[in-house]
């Protein structure tokens, strides 16, 4: 597990993991969904499409796909990794772990705060 520092008085101020997602728009659910299943190791295009269907449920198209390594890679969050054949593995930075983190975390507080929502005025628990 990677941890983020955190900031002393007079320190200068560090980038806000927890929002780097936030620019991606309508990516940022791909974004997550590819992080998190690099956040194992490295992987190529098809292969990230065939984890993400199989722990998310979600198959994301070619397009979307494309778009959204391309916009992490140029974020610094992924990078390609050397390859013998014609396929493009990725893996995830340092920078990339650090950010999941902080944004899972974040996604976590809404969800646990939705779910006590839920809970006392609905009873769904």
């Amino acid at each position: 597990m990677v941890s983020v520092p955190r900031r002393k008085a007079g320190d200068e101020a560090e980038p806000d993991h927890a929002q780097a997602l936030a620019g991606f728009g309508r990516y940022a659910g791909p974004a997550t969904l590819i992080l998190a299943s690099l956040a194992d190791g490295a992987k190529h295009g098809y292969a990230l499409t065939r984890d993400i269907e199989s722990f998310a449920g979600v198959r994301l198209a070619p397009g979307t796909l494309y778009e959204a390594l391309a916009r992490l890679q140029a974020q610094g969050l992924i990078e390609p990794v050397e390859s013998q054949d014609r396929r493009r593995p990725y893996r995830l930075t340092s920078v990339g772990a650090v950010t999941l983190q902080a944004h899972l975390d974040a996604q976590r507080r809404v969800a646990d705060i939705g779910l006590r929502r839920l809970a006392g005025s609905w009873g769904l628990t």
